[in-house]
């Protein structure tokens, strides 16, 4: 009988250093992961405000006869698509929840687009900026979407 047992595996030492290392690894690329994803929602919401600003100008030269539309109308035109037309708080498209509208204080001469985060802070934040536009074209940032921020936000680069 052979009582000299040859024992193979790793110890627990050893596996506890490869856990601690694994967590540190962990720990420094995470919040890099995160920052990378808002800032890809963030360009997303850009490049929305941007085809919204487009399909406007379309709208109000086509199918709105002078007038600007909502995102519904947009939709009906087949000018954005429906997640882009159908995004809220409860249901963002890319982190992010959209509004057009024509502006009533001075009818079929102005719209305005905004573009909310949908979770502004924490770990889970969707982005760290708001945008809007107006019928000049500019898409701005701050901190809030209102319709003074088209006017007083910053331009983005």
């Amino acid at each position: 009988m052979n009582t000299n047992k040859r024992q193979e595996g790793f110890s627990l030492i050893e596996l506890l250093i490869v856990v601690a290392i694994i967590g540190i690894i962990a720990a420094i690329a995470i919040p890099n992961l995160l920052a990378s994803k808002r800032a890809a929602n963030e360009g997303s919401a850009i490049a929305s405000v941007r085809t919204v600003t487009s399909a406007e100008a379309t709208y109000q030269a086509t199918t709105g006869a002078g007038s600007y539309g909502s995102l519904a109308n947009l939709n009906t035109a087949g000018l954005v698509d429906s997640a882009l037309s159908g995004s809220t708080i409860a249901a963002p498209k890319s982190g992010y929840a959209f509004a057009a509208a024509a502006d009533a204080t001075t009818p079929n001469s102005q719209y305005f687009v905004t573009a909310s985060t949908a979770v502004a802070s924490g770990i889970a934040a969707t982005g760290t900026r708001n945008f809007a536009a107006d019928a000049t074209g500019v898409i701005t940032w701050g901190a809030a979407s209102t319709t003074a921020m088209s006017a007083l936000g910053t331009p983005i680069n």
